[in-house]
């Protein structure tokens, strides 16, 4: 059984990165090669927000339950994000990788680089929006925050996506419909590669070559 891969999916809030996470998940369920595709779900001690799940969208958990999780080394990366904490669990990714699982990592420039620098087989994808004006009215329009918390997300923002030429891949989510192609064609071009190939049709290869 070959390894799975690590995606590291970076946006600045409003870019739509949940949406297209989550309808290429939809798409898989019916179309995907290999074994699976899972997003890692991230511990935060933010806020659970309207219509969130407690071990779906986030492991919600307080302050000093985060700081013992990371004293002990439980987290493959963690960051501080418009003061509250995230981090993603090592032990849980690691398995899954091990186990042939494609691993979706939704998560900031810091994370991305952090993990990029311990594993830099993970592929990078970063997502932005076709213009300024259109991420500030989709963080409006959630009607999530407060005109304070928008302007500085707005703030925040221009500085996330100074950070693209960090990653491997740039989809721009301006189509919906087109951003998703762009992110499945992603995922699809590394199913092709040699090593998954190889791995995956080992015993065809074999013969062809007996």
């Amino acid at each position: 059984m070959s390894t799975g891969t690590l995606y590291l999916i970076s946006a600045p809030s409003g870019a739509g990165k949940t949406s297209l996470v989550k309808a290429l998940l939809t798409a898989a369920q019916a179309s995907y090669d290999g074994t699976g595709l899972c997003v890692s779900v991230s511990y935060t001690t933010r806020p659970e927000r309207p219509g969130e799940t407690n071990g779906e969208n986030y492991h919600f958990v307080d302050v000093p339950t985060f700081r013992s999780m990371q004293d002990r080394g439980d987290f493959l990366e963690h960051a501080e994000v418009f003061g509250n904490f995230y981090g993603t669990s090592r032990s849980w990714v690691d398995a899954r990788l091990a186990q042939g699982w494609d691993v979706i990592l939704e998560i900031d420039w810091q994370g991305a680089a952090q993990i990029k620098t311990l594993m830099p087989s993970s592929v990078s994808i970063f997502i932005l929006p076709p213009s300024r004006a259109a991420l500030e009215e989709r963080l409006t329009t959630r009607g999530q925050d407060d005109a304070a918390v928008i302007a500085s997300r707005m703030a925040k923002a221009v500085n996330e996506m100074s950070h693209y030429e960090q990653a491997d891949y740039l989809v721009i989510n301006d189509i919906f419909a087109t951003a998703l192609q762009d992110l499945q064609s992603i995922f699809r071009a590394n199913q092709l590669t040699r090593p998954y190939q190889a791995s995956r049709h080992a015993r065809l290869l074999a013969s062809l070559l007996s």
